[in-house]
This record gives C-alpha cells, structure tokens and sequence, in this order.
C-alpha cells in the first residue's frame, strides 16, 4: 500500500469488472477504505477479495445507479460502515445502442444515458451534502474522447458522454459559488480492452456500425488509474470542472490554469466565427 490516499473513504461504482475494478483496487492500494458498488454481486466479491488479499480494506454494495432509492441507500450504507465519503468515482457505464438513431430501440438508447447521466448524477446528488458539511471532498466522472465529436451510429453513448461533461462542469461551478471545497473532474480513460469495448469490437451492431473501432489501439488501465489517483489527491484543484484525458500533462495544466480559465480550455464550447469589426 502506498498511502497517498491513507484513511479516505472512496466509493467506486461500476467496481465489478474493467476500469471500475481497477479503480478500486488501486484507490486502496493508496491507503482509501473502497466501497466497491454495482449490479452484480459474484463480481463485486471478487474485486474485494482482491483488494483485501493485498492488505486493504474493502466492502461492497448491490446498487444499481439509475435508482434513486437504491443510490441512497448504498450512500447510508458507506458510511455506516466506513464512514463519511471522500471521494466519488462515476465509472458505471454501459455502452449497446448501435446504429443509426431512426433504427434504434428507443429503451436500449434511454438505458445508455440512465447509466451513464443519470447515475453519475444520482450518485453526486446523494454524496454532495455531506461534503458540503465537510467542506471537502473530490469528485471524478468518468467521460468519454465520445463526448467531443458526433460519433455516427453510436449516438447514446456519445450524447450522454457529452452531457457528463457539462454536468461536470456545471456542478464545479456550483461548488465554486458555495465555496464548499469540493472539486469535481471529468476524466478520459481512453480506449481499454473491457467487457464493453469487446462488445463494440464483436458484436453484430458493432461490427456493422462501428468497424473503424477494431483498428483503435486498445491499451491497459494503468493511465487511467494513475491519473485518477492524481486528482483524488489534490494536486489539481484548481482544475475542478474541466475534462482531462490520459495524455495531458495535469502537471503543466496547472500552471497555465488561468490562460486555461480565460480560454474556456479542456471543456466543452461552442466555437463560432470572429465578431466582424464594429465602428
């Protein structure tokens, strides 16, 4: 253990498998107690036995994050058994409507942005006010390279992406104006093998709809975590509400924070033709 996080609470969703498990367990290789949540109870077993055979400390909880119901319960249920939230990972994710928007199935497109919008919201709704109480607490949604272009035939997953984004940033702007000392961040982790980007490499619809994907090099979640890891710690406060890939220099984004501010940099805007000259 490395104990750059030691004694924070962190809460991953999403933990059971791919960049959720990875996460998990590399938050409490930093010293974090990690609630490891999502669906499937056999897989968020297994992410715990993990991080526990290396010496950490972890529990888990069934949530499912569409479930306001649920998204609070699993909330109470953290900190009562390890205590009052530090950190907050929005990695759940889910990935199925393919194809051209008049063929899609109108549930299978919503279920892509529930999952994807409405959890991370949900979950940030339930963690908020006790951070505010606090005043602290760190936040990072994970985003998509999606959420920047139009993405053809992959329409739910880059919509929701992209709104992910302006929630980040509108919820960083709130938090500025509480002066809560809470900081979000949206988060690429690019593109790495998990159950989901398999499912876009060899399904029917993936195969059909987004062949250009299978030439995309898939790499590990190394960078991701690290990075993840970067931001828990506080390093880049002052980055709070922006959209960070795994290639960025956080480092060297710090120091240019104010051109960054005065730019509208690493977020999302609406680019237009110069003003014309006015008498």
């Amino acid at each position: 253990m490395t104990g750059e996080l030691t004694g924070q609470i962190a809460v991953v969703t999403g933990a059971g498998r791919g960049i959720g498990r990875a996460l998990a367990i590399r938050f409490a290789q930093a010293g974090c107690e990690v609630a490891a949540v999502a669906r499937t109870d056999g897989q968020l077993r297994e992410t715990v036995e993990i991080i526990e055979a290396a010496g950490g400390r972890s529990i888990y909880v069934v949530a499912d994050v569409t479930n306001p119901h649920a998204v609070q319960a699993m909330v109470q249920s953290v900190q009562a058994d390890l205590g009052p939230i530090d950190l907050l990972i929005n990695n759940a994710g889910r990935a199925l409507a393919i194809g051209p928007i008049w063929e899609a199935d109108p549930d299978e497109w919503w279920l892509d942005i529930e999952t994807n919008l409405r959890g991370a919201f949900l979950c940030c709704r339930a963690v908020i006010p006790e951070m505010l109480v606090r005043q602290r607490g760190r936040i990072i949604n994970i985003a998509s390279g999606h959420a920047l272009g139009p993405s053809p035939y992959f329409s739910a997953y880059s919509s929701s992406k992209a709104a992910l984004l302006r929630l980040t940033d509108c919820l960083a702007n709130e938090l500025t104006l509480q002066e809560a000392g809470v900081r979000v961040f949206a988060v690429s982790p690019g593109m790495v093998e998990t159950r989901m980007t398999e499912y876009l490499f060899t399904s029917d619809a993936g195969r059909k709809w987004l062949p250009q994907l299978a030439n995309v090099p898939r790499g590990t979640t190394d960078r991701v975590v690290e990075l993840a890891v970067l931001l828990a710690s506080g390093s880049a406060d002052v980055l709070s509400g922006r959209f960070i890939q795994i290639a960025d220099n956080v480092l060297e984004m710090v120091q240019h924070v104010e051109k960054i501010r005065q730019q509208g940099l690493y977020s999302l805007r609406l680019h237009k033709l110069p003003e014309p000259n006015r008498p």
